[in-house]
């Protein structure tokens, strides 16, 4: 296993960083080398923009023009050091309830069972209440006992005034304290330092 890091060694500047591969199902996964951060979201809560904002790349993480689509679990390696893993969005209706179904088992199989996985970035667009997914994830990921980092997106999009009362509303809805939630911007970049910081408390692990 390679050695704990500063994730602010390579993230949110320019950095090398390469695809490696959709993993659809667990017999896919890559060997376990490198610690891993996986990143989810409902889909349109900005995702994939914070994924991009991160590797300091505008379109390497695709966004999809529809909702849903993507299926896998997408692996991008940064600087041969760590694996930044984004899963497939959740909560978009039209998605058929067998391909819901495949999702949650791949995902949870993969959260429950990946030993180097180090941390669940759970992303929420902060200009509106913790939808029902939000909430069940957090709750299983803490019953599981899985590291997990709670990111309030959109923050460009409301007044300064509006940040603290919807991210005070959101931490009373997922009983979360101010040390582990982090409000962001990917547009601005606003709160890549807390997002960094969050991201090493779970990889120096040393």
């Amino acid at each position: 296993m390679t050695p704990p890091f500063s994730a602010s060694a390579f993230l949110g500047k320019s950095c090398r960083v390469e695809f490696v591969t959709s993993v659809f199902n667990t017999s896919q996964l890559p060997v376990p080398d490198y610690p891993e951060i996986a990143f989810a979201g409902r889909s349109n809560v900005g995702k994939s923009s914070l994924i991009n904002k991160l590797i300091n790349r505008r379109g390497l993480v695709k966004v999809s023009a529809q909702p849903g689509k993507t299926q896998s679990l997408n692996f991008f390696l940064v600087e041969e050091s760590m694996y930044l893993v984004d899963l497939p969005g959740y909560g978009f209706a039209k998605v058929p309830r067998k391909v819901k179904n495949d999702w949650q088992g791949l995902i949870t199989s993969y959260l429950e069972k990946r030993e180097n996985l180090r941390c669940i970035v759970v992303i929420v667009d902060m200009r509106h209440n913790a939808k029902d997914q939000d909430l069940e994830l957090v709750a299983w990921l803490r019953m599981m006992e899985l590291p997990l980092l709670l990111v309030y997106t959109k923050a460009d999009k409301l007044s300064g005034n509006q940040r603290g009362k919807l991210a005070a509303a959101l931490d009373r809805e997922f009983g979360a304290t101010r040390a582990e939630r982090v409000i962001f911007s990917a547009k601005t970049g606003e709160g890549m330092e807390d997002l960094l910081a969050g991201l090493d408390r779970y990889l120096d692990i040393s």
